[in-house]
């Protein structure tokens, strides 16, 4: 071939590359300016992009988990779609340990924080919310300072004050050890979720009209009962949001309630170390604890399922100033 027919070839190979290449220019600039015309079109598109990234993120784990579980004994190298589905190992978190006193371990600590913390903060937040007094201001900013306050540098002075070891704020000891208890559980974890009911129950509070208060209390009723009849039905939904956000804080807490208690179930020991239990010095069963940690999540999910709304709700309509 010659020198003048293969420069004529690579040229035609050229023109044809700038053609395409022109082709998907066209084809982009088509579709921006479209997406400019009609931007509701552009936000779609991107509405289901992020909606598919969050949901791949957050759904896999849990897909994975179940993947985990449904593999055989021993085996390492997990397929991504499982081979056979076999619902054993959910079975089997039953019969090796009581895990269900573990499960009840978690929810007891969850139900009796929630109930504590929600009766001292709806008289906090009445207080907060339609009471005016010297000092209110330093105490909520007080109450902010506190919500912010690492957790974790208080364990030792609390381990020691729960074994009896040193005297509670240097004046007096616990009448007992309260070690491996719920109360060792439930009073920190009390004092560290009661700053965000407060704040959310003050705001619901506040935004009650004086004279549905008034009219109650014309008929006899005392502000506490007004308390109870009046304000608290009518901020329902901020109630909901503040028990929810306590109830799952609870639930999934490991730190304290880790470490406040024994390792057995008898022992107040949570759902974590049910889960941990079936890892021992010298076998680890994976199946097993995806299987358990699927389990563990069931509460939560059903809670988040049926409450979404209620939290929703809680948290706009407790950012509108009426």
């Amino acid at each position: 071939m010659s020198i003048d027919a293969r420069n004529h070839d690579d040229a035609e190979e050229m023109g044809g590359g700038s053609d395409g290449d022109d082709d998907s220019k066209t084809r982009i600039q088509r579709w921006a300016g479209d997406w400019m015309r009609n931007p509701q079109k552009a936000y779609a598109v991107m509405g289901v992009f992020m909606g598919g990234v969050l949901l791949t993120t957050s759904l896999f784990p849990l897909y994975w988990l179940f993947a985990v579980a449904m593999a055989p004994p021993g085996q390492t190298n997990i397929p991504l779609i499982p081979t056979e589905i076999d619902l054993a190992a959910f079975i089997d978190v039953f019969v090796q340990i009581p895990f269900a006193r573990f499960m009840f371990n978690s929810l007891f600590y969850a139900f009796s924080v929630t109930a504590f913390v929600l009766l001292i903060g709806s008289f906090a937040g009445y207080a907060f919310g339609r009471l005016n007094f010297r000092g209110k201001t330093p105490l909520l900013f007080s109450l902010l300072v506190l919500s912010f306050f690492p957790p974790a540098t208080l364990f030792l002075p609390l381990f020691r004050a729960f074994n009896q070891q040193t005297p509670m704020l240097g004046i007096f000891m616990l009448p007992a050890e309260i070690y491996a208890t719920p109360g060792a559980v439930v009073a920190p974890l009390s004092a560290f979720t009661m700053p965000l009911a407060i704040f959310i129950l003050t705001t619901f509070y506040g935004q009650i009209p004086d004279g549905l208060e008034d009219a109650a209390r014309v008929e006899g009723t005392t502000r506490i009962g007004a308390l109870f009849r009046v304000i608290m039905p009518l901020s329902a939904p901020g109630i909901a949001t503040a028990g929810i956000l306590t109830f799952i804080t609870v639930y999934t807490e490991f730190f304290f309630s880790f470490l406040m208690t024994g390792d057995s179930a008898a022992e107040w020991a949570p759902v974590v170390n049910g889960v941990l239990a079936f890892q021992t010095q010298y076998t680890t069963r994976y199946d097993l604890q995806a299987a358990a940690s699927l389990i563990a999540i069931v509460p939560v999910a059903i809670l988040v399922v049926f409450a979404q709304e209620k939290i929703i709700s809680g948290l706009t309509q407790g950012a509108l100033k009426e």
